[in-house]
């Protein structure tokens, strides 16, 4: 499979997002979605002095990046690890601050593109969507194993399904008879069970719940609990962090992070703020920038995206 198709997503405004803190030599940047190497690819290309720390959780996507980015020799460093693992990636490597990090969260072009992951609810294939396919629960056994009431919170949380109660019910039906093994099922069990009305909106009526269950396979918000104030962490004072968001929980999440970052911990009322109490972060977009629409027409799967970028102003207090 070639890695031409995929398009990294608000790519010019991510690099020079980064650049104040990745043009000088010895400057060290993190991937922390690595995927099929689109952003790494251009980050060394734009920043020839920069070393860059990567990481997936899935193989198949290291091996692809492997192939596209072995021109750039030893200055790149592949790590098979999720992205809240990466203080201990770090330390292992005996890297004690960074320069620079950029996260492109969601589901990568690949897993969308190779039908056997299951990820893509347009067309059949076995539910699985795990990112790494050598761990954890696959999406099928969910469906089937989950109490009904979880279910339901997850659709609900998860993929904002106002339908979830609908959906479950027609599920907890469904896996009585055969339990479930493929997405075009799932698709067409959602279809029947949605009202017209919400079927007339949103797209595929099954985008949320794939979403939903995507979600929890991969445990994605709270390892995005964890990976993005310990990726604030990793910043050297000057460092900068890049964060592209395709849901509203993901963008809320890393909102919250930089906003708690950027905001003054002083009681109130002091007449000077000592500096343990100032913020350690200086937000860099005014909200979530959104990409262009020239973007949109070009690359469909950029529309949901957000991106949020932030400064790291000084240590933290000791």
């Amino acid at each position: 499979m070639s890695h031409t198709r995929h398009v990294p997503v608000m790519l010019q405004r991510c690099l020079d997002l980064l650049a104040p803190a990745l043009e000088h030599p010895g400057s060290v940047v993190v991937d922390c979605t690595l995927g099929l190497g689109g952003h790494s690819e251009a980050l060394l290309t734009r920043f020839p002095d920069a070393r860059l720390i990567a990481l997936d959780r899935d193989k198949e996507a290291l091996r692809l990046s492997g192939e596209r980015l072995a021109p750039f020799g030893d200055r790149t460093t592949l790590v098979h690890a999720v992205y809240d693992e990466l203080p201990a990636v770090l330390e292992r490597l005996e890297i004690p601050r960074v320069q620079g990090v950029l996260f492109d969260l969601g589901v990568s072009s690949m897993q969308l593109d190779e039908a056997g992951r299951g990820f893509a609810y347009a067309q059949d294939a076995p539910l699985d969507m795990r990112m790494d396919q050598s761990t954890g629960m696959p999406a099928a056994e969910v469906l089937n194993t989950y109490p009904p009431g979880e279910l339901v919170r997850i659709l609900r949380t998860y993929g904002e399904e106002k339908q979830a109660k609908r959906i479950v019910s027609a599920v907890v039906r469904e896996r009585e008879k055969e339990p479930f093994t493929n997405s075009a099922r799932l698709v067409a069990l959602i279809r029947d069970a949605l009202p017209q009305a919400a079927k007339r909106t949103g797209g595929n009526p099954a985008k949320r719940t794939f979403q939903a269950l995507r979600i929890e396979v991969n445990g994605e918000l709270s390892v995005l609990e964890r990976a993005i104030p310990g990726a604030v962490g990793a910043l050297a004072v000057g460092g900068r962090i890049a964060v592209l968001s395709y849901h509203s929980l993901e963008d809320r999440l890393v909102k919250q992070v930089f906003a708690a970052g950027a905001a003054s911990t002083a009681p109130a009322g002091l007449p000077v703020v000592p500096e343990e109490y100032q913020p350690r972060l200086k937000l860099l977009t005014r909200g979530a920038e959104l990409p262009a629409e020239e973007e949109v027409a070009e690359n469909r799967r950029a529309a949901p995206a957000r991106l949020r970028g932030a400064q790291r102003i000084r240590e933290d207090a000791r």
